[in-house]
């Protein structure tokens, strides 16, 4: 195995160099080794973290104190905690093994464009999330229930074993944690700042002395540690990471207070922070944790700007673990809104605090998350608020797609109708919303309005022919002559228009136009080319 080695761990070149000044050199003697100058570069070493180790602790061992002793004491204490780490990576990934091929990711699953169902039969179904499948669909996709999304969203984030960030509640597996590296680099760190108090990297040493701690399950003194590197040393480069951590010392003790404070300062830091998008995010949450929503929401909005003046394009991104983020972060959005007072909250947001391109998946995941309570006017109103405010987006048709699939599954039809009759009216191949967008760019939009014009010719048809519905019977019936001819002028050519087109012909048969009847059975003999009903009409 080769191990790269960098300017921070040991160079076992370097001990065999200082090894030869000692044993070998017939120049000089141990006194001369004070004017030699040690350099440490990059390097990459065959062999083991072992072979490593051990060399430093050789050089230690057989060479008398020098400048370089405070360093090889760090770097072995380092060491050690990389090989309890790498252990420990080991042991994951045996167990991962034995356990067999984890379960994909929902997110990585593809889904085919496909026409939404448009019939007027309600269901009483509980769908949580848009069954317009569009592949780049706006409407949100809410599968985790709200107990389980804010348990795991709301938690500590794992920053990763090289980052130094295992964080670990005092309990937890705290007897596989008491590892013999572990243990020994806590008295290696503990002596450096003993017999070194002024050496140059102490706070390096600090950081990876509460490092040890967490692996020993000493949860406790690995903050308090981190509060003397805090305190002691302002400028390091380690400052950040120590107060996030910290910072999610608290949060996790539910000190919400105290995190606030902490994340503060990460955010306080600048921009240029590798944490100032997670001390956002986390900040947030202490907010929402403690019913502080608007608050909440400042933090969770400044976070999607930072990700946008960053070059993210938010959901639209390859990163499966930066989708969740951003996914979450709409999430929790959608909660504080609706305990806020829901659609009309985030008008007033918006409106105090500024419009943002991506107020849509805003209004969508709210709509959403009251469709997973059943709050189906809620849901409806979340949607129609944003086709009000934007009614030349893109994602207004499929927002009123939505809407109608909503009162379906809430069970009424008296409003799926009116929904259906408003949106073939609105996104009707001749309406102006198509000045501004092409409608052969949206396949599905254009699915969903010829079903909806099929349907609603039968609808009004089968109305028509109801008995107990004689005194409507003109009103159907001029419904019904409406809507044959908005799909017959919209899709001329398409394979259900003779069969429409024929319908249509009866109707006016049935209703004694006798002459309209002829013109259209004419068109439908011999305007189309040959199909079941041509002979017929012929």
């Amino acid at each position: 195995m080769q191990i790269k080695i960098i300017t921070r761990l040991v160079l076992a070149t370097t001990y065999l160099s200082l090894i030869a000044c000692t044993t070998s050199s017939t120049k000089g003697t141990l006194g001369s080794l004070k004017d030699v100058e040690f350099v440490v570069v990059e390097e990459k070493v065959d062999g083991s973290l072992e072979k490593a180790l051990q060399s430093y602790q050789k050089f230690l061992e057989e060479t008398p104190e020098t400048a370089m002793t405070p360093e090889a004491l760090r770097r072995l204490a380092d060491l050690k905690i990389q090989k309890e780490y790498e252990a420990e990576g080991e042991a994951e990934a045996q167990q991962e093994a034995e356990a067999g091929t984890p379960v994909a990711d929902s997110a990585s699953q593809a889904t085919d464009i496909q026409a939404p169902d448009t019939g007027f039969t309600p269901t009483t179904s509980d769908k949580s999330s848009g069954s317009i499948a569009a592949k780049d669909s706006p409407i949100a996709d809410i599968s985790e229930s709200e107990k389980e999304f804010t348990k795991r969203a709301g938690e500590k984030i794992d920053l990763g074993k090289s980052a130094g960030s295992k964080i670990t509640v005092p309990g937890e597996d705290s007897d596989d944690l008491q590892s013999a590296g572990a243990k020994e680099a806590i008295e290696l760190y503990k002596k450096l700042l003993r017999e070194y108090p002024l050496f140059e990297r102490n706070d390096q040493v600090y950081y990876q002395l509460s490092r040890a701690y967490e692996e020993t399950g000493q949860i406790d003194i690995a903050m308090k540690t981190l509060d003397q590197l805090i305190k002691g040393y302002p400028q390091s480069r380690h400052i950040d990471e120590s107060r996030f951590r910290r910072a999610e010392y608290f949060f996790i003790r539910k000190k919400y207070l105290d995190a606030e404070e902490e994340y503060q300062a990460v955010i306080d830091s600048g921009e240029g922070s590798e944490f100032y998008e997670l001390a956002l995010y986390k900040q947030g949450w202490a907010y929402f944790k403690q019913d502080m929503y608007e608050e909440a929401l400042v933090d969770y909005i400044k976070m999607l700007d930072y990700k946008i003046a960053n070059g993210s394009e938010l959901e639209n991104t390859d990163n499966k673990i930066e989708k969740k983020r951003v996914e979450d972060t709409y999430r929790v959005i959608s909660l504080s809104f609706s305990y806020l007072g829901g659609a009309e909250s985030i008008v007033e947001f918006f409106d105090k605090y500024g419009n943002r391109p991506y107020e849509a998946s805003v209004y969508s995941h709210l709509g959403e998350y009251y469709v997973t309570k059943r709050r189906y006017a809620d849901a409806t109103k979340s949607y129609q608020t944003y086709i009000d405010r934007n009614t030349l987006s893109k994602e207004a048709p499929y927002f009123s797609m939505r809407i109608i699939e909503i009162y379906k599954i809430g069970g009424f039809p008296r409003l799926v109708l009116d929904a259906k009759k408003a949106f073939s009216k609105t996104y009707s191949i001749n309406a102006d919303y198509w000045t501004y967008f092409d409608i052969n760019d949206n396949p599905v939009v254009l699915a969903f309005l010829k079903s909806n014009l099929t349907d609603l010719a039968n609808h009004y048809h089968a109305l028509y022919q109801n008995k107990r519905l004689h005194k409507k019977k003109e009103e159907n019936y001029q419904e019904a002559i409406y809507w044959y001819r908005q799909f017959l002028a919209s899709f001329p050519q398409e394979v259900e228009s003779p069969i429409l087109n024929n319908q249509l012909a009866n109707l006016l048969l049935e209703h004694k136009d006798f002459f309209d009847a002829a013109v259209e059975y004419e068109r439908t003999a011999y305007n189309y080319p040959a199909h079941d009903k041509s002979s017929s009409a012929g």
